[in-house]
């Protein structure tokens, strides 16, 4: 992982509010990701692209719906600062309500 592309990745509030959710989730569906940032399909997906081509998050498809993760073969230091950055996110303790909601998708 090149460090410049993955703190590129990082500098928007929306895929750091979206890596949050999935810390704390471990897998989300575009659908509950759209209810949790009260964002739009097309915004939340242009932004998980982005995190799926620079292989910090993974995808999987089950039936219709695709579930996303932090990719579990993301260097450490990457996952490191991913932790850092959950423990001093003020929006993560929103979030964790959220994400012990039941998955629309199932």
């Amino acid at each position: 992982m090149d460090q410049l592309n993955f703190f590129k990745c990082l500098s928007d509030q929306t895929r750091l509010d979206i890596l949050t959710i999935l810390q704390l989730r471990g897998e989300s569906c575009v659908c509950d990701l759209m209810t949790a940032l009260n964002l739009s399909q097309p915004k939340i997906s242009r932004h998980l692209a982005l995190l799926r081509s620079a292989k910090i998050l993974q995808d999987r498809r089950q039936g219709q719906w695709i579930y996303y993760q932090i990719h579990p073969e993301l260097e450490t230091w990457c996952i490191d600062i991913l932790k850092i950055s959950l423990q001093h996110n003020s929006r993560a303790e929103h979030f964790k309500f959220s994400a012990n909601a039941a998955p629309c998708c199932d």
